[in-house]
């Protein structure tokens, strides 16, 4: 069976594996997650747990490698109560991880009801990436506050997406650090050079267009995308991104509203190299009052003009220098954008200028290696006997926290 490898004492923290407990697919679309641990898979096995899927028979994981030296690992469970799955998970867990040979590890969470079945494991270190209020969401589970209360009681290192989620969080733990969304620029910037290369399902929509890709769910406002079409019938909406928790059925119809579907990662920059106007279509209520939109810096790094509806980290962050246009109701919405589409070059220039000093202060590599720097830290002063079936012999912070 093979064992992980600790090293020599001041490497420990770079080779050991990474376990990451996350409530979003990594399939479905690129997010937070997958830019940063598809960073440290370059480094140390890096095993990605998703919620379950629930289905009939017995208890199973589908455990799926991917080139990227990443684990993808799905446990299918049959439909029970929270608690019978929580058990169930944990034994799953335990066998999965004697199965790998996995001993000294990193816990990182971005769902703390993970602590359900995870609770007992002893990790190097813990890490809470906090990159969404999820208590605010539709359907929350009862008991995430709970849980999330005692996920920051045990981590020994909080990350925040945002501003907003940092003041929210800052107080409750000794050690909570900022990172904001971060920008693959050269992967966006490709959209300032695409030209005529518009894919086939949007080549045939006329302009000017305003586009928008993302989740459509209980943060997307389909009133005020109906009210703009509705204003302004020549201008063409294009919506990009699959449709979650919402009816379907409940989204605006019309003749200049376009719904593409989700698209991959890859294809992205060549969708927005065909837009006039990025737009954040976001309502404001509760599940937006902690949002920092990672589109702000990707739409603004493939050279798109943007409008937002009044999001308190999009405002702090790039309505600076009017980078970003803040719009409130569809009224304004419209004059932002009838702004934007008519500046003439020499505003577009100096626009690009202010955009570009801003996006140079951010990279994903950068946030990763800020991250890595605080997680060796945390796993510093913690000892692992690797003689003992990879037991792990705590000390430090582990110790102090009691987990």
């Amino acid at each position: 069976m093979q064992k992980a490898s600790t090293g020599p004492s001041g490497d420990r923290p770079s080779s050991s594996d990474l376990l990451c407990f996350s409530h979003l697919r990594w399939d479905f679309v690129t997010q937070r997650p997958q830019h940063l641990l598809s960073r440290f898979a370059r480094e140390r096995r890096v095993f990605y747990w998703e919620e379950p899927v629930y289905d009939t028979g017995e208890a199973w994981l589908d455990v799926s490698p991917r080139a990227d030296g990443l684990t993808v690992v799905i446990p299918h469970l049959p439909w029970r109560d929270p608690e019978a799955n929580d058990a169930a998970q944990r034994v799953l867990l335990d066998a999965f991880m004697d199965e790998q040979g996995i001993g000294a590890h990193v816990a990182w969470f971005y769902t703390p009801m993970a602590l359900g079945f995870a609770g007992h494991l002893s990790p190097l270190a813990t890490v809470y990436d906090c990159m969404d209020e999820l208590s605010a969401f539709l359907y929350a589970p009862p008991e995430l506050l709970e849980r999330e209360a005692e996920l920051l009681r045990r981590a020994d290192l909080v990350f925040t997406g945002g501003p907003s989620l940092y003041e929210a969080k800052h107080g409750r733990h000794p050690s909570v650090h900022l990172f904001p969304s971060s920008i693959d620029t050269a992967h966006f910037g490709r959209a300032r050079g695409l030209k005529d290369a518009d894919p086939a399902d949007q080549a045939g929509i006329a302009h000017p267009r305003i586009g928008f890709f993302g989740v459509l769910d209980e943060r997307f406002d389909p009133e005020l995308v109906r009210d703009i079409a509705a204003a302004r019938p020549e201008w063409q909406l294009v919506l990009i991104g699959p449709v979650v928790k919402i009816d379907e059925d409940a989204l605006p119809k019309a003749e200049n509203i376009h719904y593409l579907g989700g698209k991959s990662y890859g294809e992205l920059p060549e969708y927005l190299a065909g837009w006039d106007v990025a737009a954040l279509f976001f309502a404001i209520n509760e599940s937006t009052r902690f949002i920092s939109p990672t589109k702000t810096p990707e739409y603004l790094a493939a050279g798109r003009p943007v409008v937002s509806s009044p999001i308190v980290d999009v405002e702090r962050t790039w309505a600076r220098d009017a980078m970003v246009r803040i719009a409130a109701d569809a009224d304004a919405w419209v004059r932002a954008i009838e702004s934007l589409l008519e500046m003439d070059g020499a505003e577009r220039e100096a626009w690009l200028e202010r955009v570009d000093r801003a996006l140079a202060r951010s990279s994903w590599d950068q946030t990763y290696h800020e991250m890595r720097a605080l997680l060796d830290g945390a796993a510093e002063g913690r000892e692992w006997d690797a003689s003992a079936d990879g037991v792990e012999q705590e000390s430090g912070l582990a110790a102090a926290a009691g987990d």
